[in-house]
Parts: C-alpha cells; sequence; structure tokens
C-alpha cells in the first residue's frame, strides 16, 4: 500500500457532493506547498479524479490524506464502500468516461488500491524525475457476499462497449447537474442508486470479461452477479429511460442511444434481472431485431473491411467526417481514397441535398430516432467533377470496439459507373496496406493473448491454399468444395459450408472428410429444416451472426429443440465430433452462412487458440463466397436484361420461326447480340440479326436504340432491305456516333408455287446460310457492305435470293462459329456440315443441336434465327 503513512500527514474529510472534488484539489494543493510545482500539479489533477470517482460511485462521505516526505509526494482517498471495487476502463481515444484510473496509472509511478471490512483506499505515489509509468496495478474485486451465475450468450462485445459507454456518460450527467429532478424527472437519490447498479454490473462484466481470450465477434460469458441485485439494476434501467426521454427532448446534454444500443442495453438488464429471478438465458441472437439493428449484425466496426470492399462502401464518424473508403466508391466519384479521408461526407453530397442531410444527421443524434437507416434510398452523389451520379444508398450503423457509432454506407450504382482512373505510383487507392483481423481491447484478452499452436510457415501455407482454393473457379459449390478439401485435409477430420439464401433458407453446400472411405450420406447434403425461433444450437446461432464458437458439448438428436438443431446433432452424430469450431460468414454486414470444423479424436481436439486462426480463415471465405454470388447475381441480371431486349417472333402463315441466345459461359456482362423479326403493314415478315460492338452495358444500350431505330425506319419507309441499312447507319451516325455494329436485314416476301424471295443486305455481318431440303447448303453473300458506323453516306446493295420449299434460312452471330486458333473458313465449312445433316430435322431441334454442337464451347454470347419454309403439301 505504498510507503507508511507519515505521522505529520494532513487530512480531510468531505461529503459526497459535486464540488468535493474541486475541494481535494485545494486541499492538496496547500499541503503540497513548497513541493517541485510540476509534481504538485500532477498530484492535484489525480487527486482531483479519484475525489470524482468517490463522489460519483461511492456516494459516501470520503477522506483524503496528503504528504511529502523526502521528496515524495504521497496522496489517499478512502470511501465507506469496500464491497464497490474499482472498474478500470480501456483508455479509447473516444472514450467519454472512466479516463481517471487511467491517468493514475499513466502518471503515478506507484499505485494501487486496499480494501478492508470498513473502507477501500485508492493512493498513489510521485517523486522527482520522469520514471517510467508501470504496468497498470489496478484490479477489479470482485463482489462480496453470495452471487448468481448469469450467462451472456453470443454477447457482441462492440455493442456491450457503445451501451456501457453511453448510460455511464447520461449517469455522470444527472449526477453532476442542478435541478436534475426538473430536467430529468429523476431525484438525485434515484440516481444514486442506478449508479450503484451501474457500478455493480461495470465491475462484474470486467472481472468475467478479462477471464476471457475474445477473437471473435461475439463473446458468451458467465458473470457472477450479486444475489440482490436485481433492485439495482431495475432503478439503473428505469433511471435511464426516463434519462433517454429527456435527452430526446433536448433537456440534457447527452444525446439519446441509437436504437442498436438502446436494444441491447434492453436485453442486458432483462439477462441479469430475469436470471437472477431463475428465469432461462436467452442468447443475443434469439432476440428480435429493431431497425438498423439486427441480431446477425454482431461484427464490430473493421476499416479494412470496408477498405477491402468490392461494393462501393463510405464510412463516416458521429462528427459527418469520412473514415474508410473502399477504392470502388472512390473510383466511382472521381477520388482517390486517401484524398477522401478526413473531408465532410458533404464533400460527396450535392448542394442541393446538404442541408436536408445536415438536418436529417442531426435529427438521428438528437433523438436517437432513424429516418433512412436500413433502407435503401435512391439519391444522386456528386461526382469529383461536378457531375451527379445516380446511386442507391443503403446506410447501417456499425458499432466500434473503442465505443463509437460508425456509419457505413453502400452506394450501389443505378448507370454504369465511370471509368477507374489509373492507379497512383503506389500500384492502388487503399488506404491501409492489407486489412487484418479484429483486435478486441487489452482488458479482454489481458497480457496472453491466444496464439497458433502450429508453426508460422504451416499457418501460411494453409492461408496461401484456402486462398488458392477461392481463386481457382468462379463456380460457388465448386468453390467451397475446393475450400473444404484444404481445411479437412490440413486442420480438420471433416468439414461442412452451409450457406444461407436470399430468402433465409439454410442449404449446406459441401460436406468434405478427411479420410476417403468414409461415405458421406446424401442426405445430409441439400436443403436444411427452416431456421425457425424454436433453433438454439450451434448452427442457429452462428447462422444468426455469433462465433466463432468453439463447441465440445453435442447434444443427441432427440434432445434438440427444433428440426435443423436436430439435422445438425444428426450430423455430428454420424460423422463423429468430439470438438468443432463454427463460424459465421459474413460480408457486408450480412451472414451468407455458416463453415464448420471438426476434429473426430479427442487427443487433439480444438482449443480456444483454433479459434483465432479460424477467425483469420473465415474472412477470406466470406469474401469468396460474396464475390462468387456477386457474379452470378451479375451474371443473371445481365442475362434477364438481354432476354428482356429479345422479342417474341410472330406467327405466319406457312413459315416457321425459331430463334436461340446463348449469353457467354465466362462473362457476366452484358452482349450486344440481338435478332428480331416482326410483320410490315405490307404483310411482308423482316428478319435481323446483328451484333454491337462491347460487352457492356453500353453495349446493351446502344444495341436496344439500334433495334428500335431499324423497327421505326422499316415499317416507316417500306424500302428495300439497303436502303433501310442506309437510313439506319445515318439515324446512328447522329444518335450515337462512337457506336458501330454488324447486321444483317431481310425481308422475306411472297409465295410463288411454295416459294419464298428473300430480299437482303449485310452491314459486315456473317453471311445467311440456306440449307435445303435435301442437305445441300450456300452462303448468301452478294448483300454484303460495310459496317454500320463507318460510312453513313455509302450506297448498300439490296441482293435477292429464292427460298425454295423445305428450306431452313439461318442468321447467326459470330459466337455460334469463331473459336480461337481455328480459321474463319473452316468455322464455316464445320457450320455447313452441321446444318447439312439437320436438314430434315424439326426446326427447334435444328437450332438446339448447333448450340449444343458449336455453341457449348464459346466464350462470345451467341444468338441465332432460323426461318423454315414449309414444304409443299
Amino acid at each position: 500500500m505504498g510507503i507508511p503513512l507519515p505521522a505529520g500527514a494532513a487530512s480531510l474529510r468531505l461529503a459526497p457532493e459535486p464540488r468535493s472534488a474541486a475541494s481535494a484539489r485545494r486541499f492538496v494543493r496547500s499541503v503540497l506547498d513548497g513541493a517541485p510545482p510540476e509534481a504538485a500539479e500532477t498530484a492535484e489533477l489525480l487527486t482531483g479524479e479519484l475525489a470524482a470517482n468517490a463522489v460519483l460511485h461511492a456516494g459516501t462521505e470520503f477522506e483524503v490524506q496528503a504528504w511529502v516526505e523526502d521528496g515524495r509526494i504521497g496522496v489517499r482517498v478512502s470511501d465507506l464502500r469496500p464491497e464497490r471495487g474499482l472498474v478500470p476502463h480501456d483508455q479509447h481515444p473516444y472514450a467519454g468516461t472512466g479516463r481517471g484510473l487511467a491517468l493514475v496509472a499513466d502518471l503515478a509511478p506507484s499505485h494501487g488500491v486496499h480494501g478492508d471490512a470498513d473502507r477501500k483506499t485508492v493512493w498513489f505515489e510521485l517523486w522527482p524525475g520522469r520514471p517510467a509509468p508501470p504496468a497498470s496495478a489496478w484490479e477489479t474485486v470482485a463482489s462480496c457476499g453470495p452471487t448468481v451465475n448469469v450467462a451472456l450468450t453470443d454477447m457482441p462485445y462492440a455493442l456491450y462497449w457503445a451501451a456501457q459507454q453511453h448510460w455511464e456518460g447520461m449517469l455522470r450527467e444527472l449526477q453532476l447537474t442542478e435541478g436534475v429532478e426538473d430536467r430529468a424527472g429523476v431525484r438525485p437519490d434515484e440516481v444514486a442508486v442506478a449508479q450503484d447498479g451501474s457500478n455493480v454490473i461495470c465491475a462484474c462484466m470486467t472481472a468475467s470479461v478479462q477471464q476471457e481470450t475474445p477473437d471473435s465477434s461475439t463473446l458468451s460469458v458467465l458473470v457472477a452477479v450479486p444475489a440482490d441485485a436485481s433492485g439495482v439494476v431495475t432503478a439503473l434501467r428505469r433511471v435511464l429511460d426516463e434519462a433517454e426521454d429527456a435527452a430526446q427532448q433536448g433537456t440534457l446534454l447527452t444525446l439519446p442511444a441509437l436504437p442498436q444500443i438502446r436494444a441491447f442495453r434492453d436485453w442486458l438488464f432483462d439477462q441479469v434481472v430475469g436470471q437472477l429471478s431463475g428465469e432461462e438465458p436467452t442468447a443475443w441472437t434469439l432476440t428480435p431485431g429493431v431497425p438498423s439493428s439486427t441480431p446477425s449484425e454482431l461484427a464490430p466496426w473493421d476499416a479494412g473491411e470496408v477498405e477491402a470492399a468490392t461494393v462501393p462502401t463510405v464510412a463516416a464518424d458521429d462528427l459527418n467526417r469520412i473514415i474508410a473508403v473502399s477504392p470502388s466508391a472512390a473510383n466511382l466519384l472521381g477520388w482517390s481514397a486517401r484524398d477522401l479521408i478526413g473531408q465532410p461526407l458533404t464533400t460527396l453530397i450535392p448542394d442541393h441535398l446538404r442541408k436536408r442531410h445536415r438536418a436529417a444527421f442531426t435529427s438521428l443524434l438528437l433523438t436517437g430516432q432513424p429516418r433512412i437507416l436500413g433502407r435503401p434510398v435512391p439519391v444522386p452523389a456528386l461526382h469529383r467533377d461536378g457531375r451527379l451520379i445516380p446511386i442507391r444508398l443503403h446506410v447501417q450503423t456499425q458499432e466500434a470496439i473503442d465505443g463509437r457509432t460508425v456509419f457505413v454506407a453502400h452506394l450501389m450504382p443505378r448507370t454504369a459507373p465511370p471509368a477507374p482512373p489509373s492507379p497512383g505510383p503506389d500500384g492502388g487507392h487503399a488506404t491501409r496496406p492489407e486489412p487484418g483481423p479484429v483486435r478486441f481491447p487489452s482488458t479482454t484478452t489481458k497480457s496472453r493473448r491466444a496464439s497458433v499452436d502450429r508453426a508460422a510457415l504451416e499457418r501460411l501455407a494453409l492461408l496461401a491454399d484456402t486462398g488458392s482454393a477461392l481463386s481457382s473457379t468462379l463456380d460457388l459449390g465448386e468453390r467451397m468444395r475446393r475450400v473444404c478439401q484444404v481445411l479437412a485435409h490440413q486442420l480438420a477430420d471433416w468439414c461442412a459450408v452451409d450457406l444461407v439464401d436470399e430468402h433465409g433458407r439454410v442449404e449446406r453446400m459441401c460436406l468434405v472428410h478427411r479420410d476417403p472411405r468414409v461415405r458421406v450420406p446424401e442426405e445430409l447434403l441439400g436443403r436444411l429444416p427452416p431456421l425457425s425461433e424454436d433453433a438454439q444450437g450451434s448452427l442457429a446461432r452462428v447462422v444468426r451472426g455469433a462465433g466463432p464458437l468453439l463447441v465440445t458439448d453435442f447434444p443427441r438428436v432427440e434432445d434438440a429443440p427444433s428440426p435443423l438443431d436436430a439435422r445438425q446433432a444428426e450430423l455430428f452424430a454420424e460423422l463423429g465430433a468430439s470438438s468443432a469450431v463454427m463460424a459465421p460468414l459474413r460480408a457486408r454486414r450480412e451472414v451468407l452462412g455458416a463453415l464448420t470444423l471438426v476434429r473426430t479424436r479427442d487427443e487433439h481436439p480444438f482449443t480456444a487458440e483454433d479459434v483465432v486462426l479460424v477467425s483469420e480463415l473465415v474472412r477470406g471465405i466470406s469474401l469468396g463466397v460474396d464475390n462468387a454470388r456477386l457474379h452470378l447475381r451479375t451474371q443473371q441480371t445481365a442475362e434477364r436484361l438481354q432476354r428482356a431486349l429479345l422479342p417474341e417472333l410472330p406467327l405466319v402463315d406457312r413459315l416457321e420461326l425459331v430463334a436461340r441466345y446463348v449469353p457467354s459461359s465466362s462473362t457476366a456482362e452484358v452482349g450486344g447480340d440481338w435478332y428480331d423479326a416482326f410483320a410490315l403493314p405490307s404483310g411482308e415478315t423482316v428478319l435481323v440479326i446483328g451484333d454491337v460492338a462491347g460487352h457492356d452495358l453500353r453495349a446493351a444500350v446502344a444495341m436496344s436504340a439500334l433495334r428500335n431505330m431499324l423497327r421505326g425506319i422499316a415499317v416507316d419507309r417500306g424500302e428495300p432491305p439497303g436502303e433501310v441499312l442506309r437510313q439506319l447507319d445515318r439515324a446512328n451516325h447522329t444518335l450515337n456516333p462512337h457506336s458501330t455494329a454488324t447486321c444483317v436485314y431481310g425481308l422475306v416476301k411472297g409465295d410463288v408455287d411454295g416459294h419464298r424471295e428473300l430480299d437482303y443486305s449485310s452491314a459486315g455481318h456473317l453471311p445467311p446460310l440456306l440449307t435445303t431440303g435435301d442437305g445441300e447448303t450456300r452462303y448468301l453473300e452478294r448483300g454484303a457492305g460495310l459496317l454500320i458506323g463507318m460510312e453513313p453516306d455509302l450506297p448498300r446493295v439490296t441482293a435477292s435470293d429464292r427460298l425454295p420449299p423445305g428450306s431452313t434460312l439461318l442468321l447467326y452471330t459470330d459466337g455460334l462459329i469463331e473459336r480461337r486458333g481455328q480459321s474463319l473458313d473452316d468455322a464455316m465449312a464445320r457450320l455447313r456440315r452441321h446444318t447439312a445433316a439437320l436438314a430434315r430435322a424439326p426446326l427447334t431441334v435444328f437450332c438446339d443441336e448447333l448450340v449444343i454442337a458449336l455453341g457449348a464451347e464459346s466464350d462470345d454470347d451467341t444468338a441465332l434465327l432460323a426461318l423454315r419454309v414449309a414444304p409443299p403439301v
């Protein structure tokens, strides 16, 4: 307890009221008169902090003792509440409370706490010079008397820290404010009882969390709470609710809690009070969500995740400043990511919307009530060059491990984004080299941070092999199977991946065992039972966002509370399990699925140290799943858009029309291939096939515009095909001067003795292929001309050919025949051989067989349009 108390030490007793802190500082200043000025000033500062703690947390009369002896300064602050131990906090730069003990630990080379039956004494000593401060000597004193273990399952640590910071700041204002009963509707004695409740929870939580080594988003802890604490915790909740109402009305300086913080605080108090009265615990992941906060959103905010995001993402703090930017967002808006850091968020908001943004942001902070949080809003964003970029804005809040609330915004473009700028001299735009795993405050990890019990090279090899498996294919199922093979052979005895679809259904995507002799039953794969409210097992918790979880207790199938839990228990029983690590696959605050790693032998189980490695693994795996889904979703959207632009074929007497469109198997982009067929007012039938240069949204837009212009010109003019293409070329030159395209325009006329007449003209496109019913083939090449977009005023020819009964006319794009390394002549000869062999096949079979035989290996989109003239009756 430091040096013995000198006989001449001065002492002062003070009442538990706010002004006593200032009185304690003046007292120490008078006692230390003549001491070295710098040391005396430090002693005065630290005395004020300890006196304020005695007023706020003990609420009893306290005594200050001070002395100087042989150049050493000593101060003791004693209160009459020994059962209320110290609650040291991490000294985060954004923390609003809990700095007093941290200041003492930083500035006093010797300090500590001592308790006996009657009092608790906090002390420090100073001496001249600048000795290096020692490691903190503060210890959390466990509660005296009988306790009850309260189970807090799947507790998001970052949210707990934010909630504790907020309610401590609110209680501090209530205790130090004159006329608090008029301003907040609570009496000073009620605030004192509420402060006791806060002290109980904070001390018990700190003592319990210090025993953990968490490296995941959530903690599941047993908290030893005094058996008689229900009353003070209930009082704390009542006072905070009253203070929240006052804060929303603007009568307090403390801002009201955001919805997710208040929801968590209510859950925490419910768990403490409920379990003290004998109720069963309820995991945070099993509680219903509130606006902008669902139980699955448990991961603390990490700037690395923003900077690695493929979706344009910007993060801002509660001062409306940009603190993290993804390269895709910077590219979208014409900035470098480094230039945006520290800028006000209004830099990206058009002038006419800035006032509304400030009003909405201020309203959120002042009232705690969200308006646009959690739902997409179509708005324009401001490009650096002044252009407006249409986006769909989706804003969510996320808690940081230092107590901040961060606002994370996804900016989904509603049109094609501008081309990304060239990378800087460092080759990229990221604001940090590479995102790392989330690390929690030192109070949760102590000095014994978990380490992986394998060589660093083996760990790096596992991460590298997993990364290679993720990048080896775009197919999501195959990608997960390869990842499971790597993990099952290097880390576990068997491995499973369960994915959640957009409707919340869970499907077991793959299941791989280390031993190839072990047969994996088919019934263990596929769609799993629904994630019902009754589901409480490890898989249900992970899918709701908890984890990574270390699982050593595997319930029996017959004890499972839900079909999903029963299916998971059946899996463990079928393949064996002695220990497991289960982790959520999470990206963009969405749980995509769950990774399960299992060891079956008792002699080498998973331990808490393995959770650290799995935490790093699932970051990359989650990104791989998200990228594969984004690719698939983009591919499906592109295909739906392409098909929406393709027409329905007309019904024409004694003519059969069939078309096929096959998107590229190697790209998710929209193509410029198109076909068309329609009847003119004169009764003639138009056939069109074309291909706009490019494979992007711009090509699709140009294709759609070209098709619509061609339709209008053809219906309005009724001119020969060559003249129609010339008019189309002129219109395209005026409206889309930089667009080029190929096209065949054909006009099917008449019916003389079963023959049809084809007038046609080609703008740089591959020639139509005519196949007779006897299998004779020839290309129709006499109508050839330049591409659309080359020479709009150049005359174009119109050629004519007869289509005999039973013949098939094929119009097609280059994706059907062109192959890398093969000459065009050989490709066209191969097409002739196939159509000759299919001359008498039904027209649908004719088209399908061509696609199967020639289009399956294509790297390009393929469109074909076939017309068959009815044979003679």
